[in-house]
């Protein structure tokens, strides 16, 4: 008999890549609010979610170094199995009257954080991302939570560097990030190999993001620039910044062990 949450299902339910939740995070984040192209925005939202009326073409680029567990935190002490780099973007949109955002392209740099992230909707591909780190000394290779001090992120993919951002801190901030603050709902998505299925997806559903525990520091907010690269096989440059606003740095934890599905989109969209 075989046991486990996913894949590889195993006789003692060990080798599974993405053990049973709840999910603990905790991560450092550097995040660019911008505009993009309106046209571009509505032309990745999930079915049911409409473009914003206002303020059209928000957008918002993270990037998140994160430190992950289940609650014996046995992976912790075992770090390849908790530690990994992200970076992605986030557009606004209204669903039934409400602001939301929702993950149209996502880039994680191991397998298990990619496999989780598919599992809550999250549309994630490999790739490289790199940020700047603090470390609380403010020496010159370690840069201060403070006015001044430049934070920088990287994401590559397939040899080619598709985002770039850096935040230059002024000050803490009044109100934290704005555009990637509204509940997040995204398009979770699994398709069939069977012969004459192949448009009859076996998961096709809008869910919302349900999180707990969350925590936040302080946010520390400055002066942004944001940058995209093109790829062949890629399509994040059509919500390239057509005007960038704020960047923020901050630490971030929370816990997830539950998902809320809003509706089966293989109904019809």
């Amino acid at each position: 008999m075989s046991d486990g949450y996913s894949l590889p299902l195993s006789p003692e339910g060990r080798a599974n890549l993405v053990p049973p939740p709840p999910w603990h995070y905790v991560g450092d984040f550097i995040v660019v609010d911008y505009w993009a192209d309106p046209a571009a925005v509505a032309a990745v939202l999930p079915p049911g979610v409409e473009p914003l009326t206002e303020d059209a073409g928000r957008a918002a680029v993270i990037f998140a170094d994160w430190q992950s567990c289940t609650t014996d935190q046995n992976e912790l002490v075992d770090p390849a199995r908790s530690q990994y780099k992200e970076a992605f973007i986030v557009v606004n949109g209204t669903l039934d009257g409400e602001a939301v955002t929702t993950c149209p392209y996502i880039w994680v740099d191991r397998d298990f954080a990619l496999m989780r992230g598919w599992i809550q909707g999250f549309p994630k591909k490999l790739g490289s991302v790199w940020m700047t780190r603090a470390f609380g000394l403010g020496t010159l290779a370690d840069p201060a939570i403070a006015p001044g001090s430049t934070f920088g992120g990287t994401m590559a993919a397939n040899d080619r560097r598709l985002i770039e951002a850096t935040v230059k801190l002024t000050g803490e901030s009044a109100g934290g990030p704005f555009h990637n603050a509204p509940p997040l709902v995204n398009r979770r998505h699994f398709p069939r190999l069977a012969a004459g299925h192949h448009q009859d997806p076996a998961v096709h559903e809008l869910v919302r993001a349900i999180s707990r525990d969350r925590s936040i520091s302080a946010i520390w907010e400055g002066d942004a620039t944001l940058t995209f690269g093109a790829a062949p096989n890629e399509e994040h440059t059509s919500l390239a910044p057509v005007k960038v606003g704020k960047g923020y740095r901050f630490t971030f934890a929370y816990t997830v062990d539950d998902l809320e599905t809003i509706r089966d989109l293989r109904d019809g969209e």
